[in-house]
């Protein structure tokens, strides 16, 4: 969380987060989503998750299995396409 906060004082004009919210629950994880929404709004930013909340609402999501780029689009194009992505989706949130 410590280095989180640095980020959002630093206002970068870009950001990379690898699994940055992966070690918190899922509501403390909700309001720093809400937050760099906020931050980053017209800039850009790479962010590596394997929990999909942390990337649902990306504008572009990029799917790789084994190193490579299998899917493209956004949550409900992928959704919709229903392939690895909507099952790895289904996989984590659908009981």
């Amino acid at each position: 969380l410590v280095c989180i906060a640095r980020v959002m004082l630093m206002n970068p004009p870009m950001l990379i987060l690898d699994e940055a919210t992966s070690s918190i629950d899922l509501r403390t994880e909700q309001r720093i989503q809400r937050a760099f929404v906020k931050l980053m709004q017209g800039k850009t930013s790479f962010i590596i998750a394997h929990r999909l909340s942390t990337i649902k609402n990306s504008d572009t999501i990029l799917v790789m299995r084994d190193g490579n780029i299998i899917e493209q689009g956004s949550h409900s194009e992928l959704m919709n396409k229903n392939g690895f992505y909507a099952q790895l989706y289904n996989s984590q949130f659908v009981s």
